[in-house]
């Protein structure tokens, strides 16, 4: 049965998004953007829809038929898009990864008896379903993940090209990290405890903290260690860490005699044009989900590949499928459960952690478990 879906940002992964949706659904695709919509326009089943994703009334009006909406805003604007779609009644899922707690959007979930997911990505979004359905049966103590998208041609002087905003991406490598130790909480420093990690046919990438647990520190909080770190090629944070002690990434302004401007916003616009990812150019996305018990350890490994047959980056792909699954999961009653909820609610439900992992398969992004 076809569906109407609005989609809220065509970037990236929202016009992954739209293009996985197209084909079985109706799609409205909104964007400020012109020319993102215009990548959009040509798909069919597809209606494209100029407009301010800021101005909430905008939204209201673009949703209005939707059966369900997807929110791919940029993280900044997360929170109160979502907030938005749950006043108008609209279930919804998010990959906005907004910084503020999603889950102060519960209990208006539940009056307007929408079902919400959040952070449903490939990081944060996939460690938290795989957690949550092995957490069923399984004592665990200790959990970790590491994830990074990479550019496969490694080219001076950050061997990086982001597969969203920079904005967003500094905005990793500047909130203070938090893990769990021995049962409490703990922030480290952003970029923090770097070590070489080995991966088969790529050779040693650098891991570091990032502040990516999120809500698994409230909903998980049972588990004594829990960390989540970022890859990237070796030397690559070195260079970051020396721009973020020069004070590149300050967000208050300088005088610079002719004019006020805050360092951030300047190396955002810098760090745009040097870490932006051309189209076809090849890249790929890694990950590593650790999962310990009492008796046994689960490992899942992803390794993933731009799309030379759909022109769709690896970073747009494992994470706007994952959402575009969670969204025909609802569509087709799978789950119906009303709430604001992030994955690792939704990882347990009966039938829901092998639909999305039977849906990713299908589109060839594989999580392949090693069980010791």
């Amino acid at each position: 049965m076809k569906h109407h879906i609005a989609v809220l940002g065509t970037g990236m992964v929202g016009r992954a998004i739209v293009y996985d949706l197209a084909g079985d659904h109706k799609v409205t695709a909104a964007d400020n953007d012109r020319r993102a919509l215009e990548l959009c326009r040509n798909t069919e089943g597809v209606s494209t829809h100029h407009a301010d994703l800021r101005d909430q009334q905008a939204i209201s009006r673009i949703i209005k038929e939707a059966d369900l909406v997807i929110c791919a805003v940029p993280g900044f604007m997360g929170y109160k898009t979502v907030e938005t779609v749950i006043t108008n009644g609209k279930p919804v899922v998010d990959i906005s990864f907004m910084p503020e707690d999603f889950m102060e959007l519960q209990s208006l979930a539940v009056k307007h008896k929408v079902t919400a997911i959040a952070d449903c990505g490939v990081a944060p979004g996939m460690p938290n379903l795989i957690l949550g359905h092995h957490s069923r049966e399984m004592d665990i103590k200790r959990f970790d993940y590491m994830v990074g998208g990479l550019p496969r041609e490694r080219k001076f002087p950050f061997e990086y090209k982001a597969p969203f905003s920079p904005i967003d991406v500094l905005e990793e490598y500047t909130r203070p990290a938090r893990v769990m130790e021995n049962g409490h909480l703990i922030t480290r420093g952003a970029m923090s405890e770097p070590e070489m990690v080995f991966f088969e046919g790529l050779g040693h990438l650098e891991a570091f903290n990032t502040d990516g647990l999120r809500s698994l520190l409230q909903t998980m909080d049972h588990i004594p260690f829990m960390k989540e770190k970022t890859l990237r090629y070796p030397g690559h944070i070195r260079l970051i860490q020396a721009l973020k002690a020069s004070g590149f990434f300050a967000p208050e302004e300088v005088d610079t005699g002719s004019q006020k401007v805050r360092p951030m916003d300047v190396t955002n616009q810098i760090l745009m044009k040097d870490w932006h990812l051309k189209p076809g150019e090849p890249e790929f996305t890694i990950m590593r989900i650790n999962l310990e018990g009492v008796t046994k350890k689960i490992t899942y490994d992803l390794f993933d590949q731009y799309d030379n047959e759909t022109g769709l980056s690896s970073m747009a792909r494992t994470t706007g499928f994952t959402a575009t699954a969670a969204a025909n999961m609802i569509l087709q009653g799978i789950f119906q459960e009303k709430g604001m909820f992030p994955p690792e609610y939704i990882g347990p439900q009966e039938g829901c952690f092998h639909y999305i992992m039977d849906y990713l398969e299908k589109r060839r992004i594989s999580y392949r478990p090693t069980h010791t």
